[in-house]
């Protein structure tokens, strides 16, 4: 294996030396302040010696009055530096700006570069390093910190599985190509390459033999300390966000595996991934408030899809026995940090199988994803310790509803609306608690009112909640010998909700009641209630075997796995109301 035989640098020992040499002309004061970048290496120390030189000065009033002021609202949003002043900022970002003139006038316009022949990633380097040192590699990333010091470098650049030190020294780049580089601004896009190897202080690095520059950046990335923190502005902002944040790169990288992971999981179960429409005309199969658009060509009102369920038990009764689809739902509802009106749910559906069958599926699925993303089954989230391992806890409604307050809707009284109002309400009384009652609620209804508010926020542990009532579950077959419920349940984990699966009706005649049971409900005024898909009832009369069914929240379970506290965390570009 090829080792070089000189010296090895100690960056710590240079950057000493540096801070000790008097620093004379502007080259030698970005020298001497990016000695000090690994405290403050967003604003870059380039920036600030290149806004002192005279052809910045200049260049302020070289570079457009309306671009200029446009660049510097944007970059002062993304908090470049506490104490920085607007005329700073737009000083420094005309700086940047007269960089680039410069470099185009040279001929060497860095956004005229097609390609970068990169092969080898920084991860890949440091896992490697006994196979790769002393080897030459090519690498590319964004600069995050920068350490200029005479004549020897160090900086460190990022690519998407982490970070690479580059040490470049003037008499191995030639003093030309060295003095280009020493311009470069923390956030520009290089590549580089040259040999790898491990500096006296045992850091991974490339030794560059070439650097070149493949794309400038304009705006200064947010001063490390006190960064992108704003969440609003994080979220807006993503781009900035994945370049600063490490912690938050991870999280949509861990997301994607996640995905993958559950692809695979159903794809060797005997599942078949299909696409459904987006654009429906019946807006069906949950309870929700749908988005409405409107077709020019067909002159039509069609709803982006609050579910796909009804479409994909049309191909049960086609025969395909085994499908899912991992997409995009769209509900005009609220937002919290639970909730954000278009997300990505998972929906399956399996032939010759109940909700119990749904419930091992659930279980082998998540524990499945979690040794895949996590390495096992035992996670923190929010400060609980959770347990992911099967079996999980089954209750039904009414077992954890009465364990939580003593309410039996077992009891063939409370099946009565009237009396069910009659004792949740003396219940609120007692124990002091606001409860969503209304007089009219069915006994179901009461039921499920009591359960949401008093016993779904301290299920922590996985726990399947089973048999919801009939009135709340329009697609759902009722439970045999109890046909006031149904064989549905939903999944709770650290006291949200992440899955829903029932045993799916196949009966065309019950259906079509249930059906036009929420048109009356949503002619009454619930709009949320769905609407009658004729379609639908004729496709089941044709013959719809048994089946399962269950729909799994992709960005909860996303949340779940990364320790994420909002779902806007777990979502590249999350809703937000524009500025």
């Amino acid at each position: 294996m090829t080792k070089t035989n000189e010296r090895q640098p100690d960056e710590g020992a240079a950057a000493g030396a540096a801070a000790a040499t008097p620093a004379t002309g502007a080259a030698a004061s970005a020298d001497a302040t990016a000695g000090a970048s690994s405290a403050t290496p967003a604003t870059g120390a380039t920036d600030a010696a290149a806004s002192a030189t005279p052809a910045s000065a200049s260049s302020t009033t070289a570079t457009s009055a309306t671009g200029v002021a446009s660049a510097t609202a944007a970059a002062a949003a993304a908090v470049p530096a506490p104490d920085m002043t607007d005329a700073q900022l737009s000083e420094l970002l005309a700086a940047r700006r007269e960089k680039l003139r410069e470099l185009q006038a040279a001929g060497s316009d860095p956004f005229r570069a097609v390609a970068y022949g990169k092969t080898h990633g920084s991860a890949e380097i440091v896992s490697r390093f006994g196979e790769l040192d002393g080897q030459a590699v090519s690498v590319a990333g964004r600069i995050l910190t920068k350490r200029n010091m005479g004549k020897a470098s160090f900086c460190d650049i990022q690519d998407r599985d982490g970070k690479i030190q580059l040490y470049a020294r003037a008499d191995e780049l030639g003093q030309e190509a060295y003095e280009a580089y020493k311009k470069y601004d923390i956030g520009d896009i290089v590549g580089a390459k040259g040999a790898v190897f491990k500096t006296h202080k045992g850091e991974i690095s490339v030794r560059a033999a070439s650097v070149a520059l493949l794309a400038k950046s304009l705006l200064p990335l947010p001063e490390k300390f006190h960064g992108l923190k704003d969440p609003d502005l994080r979220y807006r902002q993503r781009y900035v966000d994945l370049i600063v944040n490490s912690g938050v790169r991870d999280t949509f990288i861990a997301r994607s595996r996640i995905i993958k992971s559950i692809r695979q999981f159903l794809d060797g179960r005997g599942f078949l991934e299909v696409d459904t429409p987006l654009l429906h005309p019946i807006a069906g199969g949950a309870a929700a408030r749908p988005f409405v658009t409107h077709h020019n060509a067909l002159d039509m009102d069609l709803y982006l899809r609050i579910a796909p369920e009804l479409y994909l038990k049309r191909l049960i009764v086609g025969g395909l026995e085994r499908v899912y689809e991992m997409g995009r739902m769209f509900r005009n509802e609220g937002m919290s940090v639970k909730h954000n009106p278009e997300f990505t749910m998972l929906e399956l559906y399996q032939a010759y199988t109940d909700y119990n069958g749904m419930m091992a599926l659930m279980e082998d699925l998540a524990s499945s994803v979690a040794r895949d993303a996590l390495g096992g089954t035992r996670i923190s989230y929010l400060g609980a310790e959770i347990e992911l391992a099967p079996p999980w806890k089954r209750m039904t409604m009414a077992e954890a509803v009465r364990a939580r307050t003593g309410l039996d809707f077992d009891a063939a009284a409370m099946r009565d609306g009237g009396e069910a109002l009659a004792a949740a309400r003396a219940y609120a009384r007692e124990s002091k608690q606001s409860l969503p009652l209304k007089d009219g609620m069915t006994g179901g209804e009461v039921m499920n009112a009591v359960f949401e508010e008093c016993v779904e926020g301290a299920l922590v542990q996985p726990t399947f909640i089973c048999d919801y009532p009939v009135e709340i579950s329009p697609l759902t077959k009722r439970k045999p010998g109890r046909p006031d419920l149904t064989e549905r349940f939903e999944l709770f984990i650290a006291g949200r909700e992440y899955a829903n699966a029932y045993t799916e009706l196949n009966d065309p005649i019950d259906q079509r009641e249930r059906l036009m049971d929420q048109v009356r409900k949503r002619d009454a005024g619930d709009e949320e209630a769905s609407m009658f898909d004729e379609d639908f009832v004729t496709a089941m009369e044709y013959g719809m075997p048994p089946a399962g069914g269950l729909g799994l929240g992709i960005d909860r379970l996303v949340m779940l796995l990364t320790n994420s506290y909002s779902i806007r965390d777990v979502i590249l570009f999350p809703t937000m109301k524009p500025r």
